[in-house]
This record gives structure tokens, sequence and C-alpha cells, in this order.
């Protein structure tokens, strides 16, 4: 999908973010600028440190104090809202809570529609049988599921996802690749995802974003011009994978060879 077909949803422009550590002045972003089109799916890599997480609260609201201009359709972002869905590295589900009750619990009140966009989201993500149960008594996967479910329950025009499957083994991690397509899809909602993982980038994003080390700003964007399903060991998915790779680590200067 080009930005250039489809109506931007999201518009950063000379984006500026300082943090005040010490009484010195920690510079995290700089002269960001990026435009992200309705329905998306955006995939944002880079070093540590680089301000990936920091962009990633801005957009959500969780983080100001910075310069420049962030728009969601058109207008300023004025805190958390119901227009943008969050998850976390860690599910971050309330222990005392049952999966239903977690997906509910940011709902602004508990009527019968309500009550059906919660049972509609846990069949969505799978859990359907696992209402009742509690955080402790799932798996990783599961209570990441059970946290998109909660993030996406107000149907938010943008889901944000910061290393949402990073702790997950190899295997959950594959399988909750296809999950978030197939959810995304269905709920056709545009999704910035935050990863330290050049494959899974490739393989879910329309583009890839690759940011610089701190300050963090724009250093390519890559459109990934591959059909989906995609196959992981095919030559393009891996010509994509080898520029990308080549572009994270230019910056060191340092000469890698990257050998498949």
């Amino acid at each position: 999908m080009s930005n250039n077909e489809v109506q931007s949803v999201l518009s950063i422009s000379g984006l500026n973010k300082d943090f005040f550590i010490r009484k010195q002045i920690l510079p995290a972003l700089r002269s960001l600028n990026l435009e992200i089109g309705r329905g998306e799916f955006i995939c944002i890599v880079g070093g540590s440190g680089c301000g990936k997480s920091t962009l990633l609260r801005i957009i959500a609201g969780l983080e100001n104090g910075y310069s420049g201009s962030v728009l969601i359709d058109g207008r300023s972002i004025q805190g958390p809202g119901t227009d943008r869905g969050f998850v976390f590295q860690e599910h971050r589900l309330f222990p005392w809570l049952t999966v239903e009750e977690n997906i509910a619990f940011g709902l602004s009140e508990r009527n019968a529609e309500a009550n059906r966009s919660v049972m509609e989201h846990i069949k969505l993500v799978g859990l359907k049988g696992f209402e009742r149960s509690y955080p402790h008594q799932l798996s990783g996967g599961m209570a990441q599921r059970a946290a998109i479910a909660r993030a996406i329950v107000n149907r938010p025009e943008i889901l944000l996802m910061d290393e949402p499957f990073g702790a997950l083994d190899a295997f959950t991690k594959i399988q909750m690749h296809e999950e978030i397509q197939r959810i995304r899809i269905a709920e056709e909602t545009t999704v910035i995802l935050v990863t330290h993982d050049i494959d899974e980038a490739v393989y879910l994003g329309d583009r890839v974003v690759v940011m610089s080390n701190r300050p963090g700003t724009i250093r390519n964007i890559y459109s990934i011009d591959l059909t989906r399903p995609r196959d992981r060991h095919s030559v393009g998915f891996i010509d994509y994978r080898k520029r990308i790779f080549n572009e994270f680590f230019a910056q060191a200067k340092t000469l890698l060879e990257y050998t498949i």
C-alpha cells in the first residue's frame, strides 16, 4: 500500500523532543517528519535509545513537552484517547481481573452493546472459552492476545504496539504475526509497530521506517512490495531484509557481511 494512494490518518512534522536529566539536555528526537496513511501497517526499527518508544508514546498522548506537530485526522493530540489503542511488550493485564474484565476495563460503560463488543473481541483474538480465566492461567501468547483485544475493543483508528512480541518464544511469535494481520484486516485499523526484529518488520510492514541513533530521526523508509502472505525464504524477502540490515548498521560505519 502506497502512502500516496491513501488519506493520511497521522501527520508528524518537525518533531523535536528533549529530556532533562541531571539538569542536562538529552536530545531524543530531531526534525522527524512522517505521514502515515489510513489502514497502513508501519514498522519502526532502530537501535536501543533511538527514540522509537518515545515517538510511540507521543502519538499515544502519553508524552508531551515536544515541539513540532503531531496530528491525527488534522487534530492536535491533547492526551490519550479512544482513537488510539496501545499494546506494550508486557501484557500489563490486571492480575485480579478476568480476561473479560480486563478487555472491558477501558470501556466507558458496560451496557448490552459494550458486552457484545467484548465478546466479539474475545472471539476475534481466539480466546473464546477463556473469558473467566485470570492472567496467571494464560500462556504468554494468550495474555498478549487479551492485551490486543483490550487495545482494540474501542475500535481505535490507530493501534500502537511497542515490541509486543519480544518476550515470546519463536513459535508463538510466528503465530502472533499471523494473528495481528488477521485482526488488523478485520478491524480495518492503522497499525504502528516498534520492533528490533528486522524479519518481523519486513514480514508485517507495508513500510519499514529505519530510525537513526539518538537523537532519533528518520534515516530511510522502505516500501515493502511483496504479496501477502509473505514467504520469509523468498528472494524478495531476503533482499529487503539485507538492505534494511545494512541500512541499520551503516550508521556505525562498520563493514559487516550479512550471511543468510
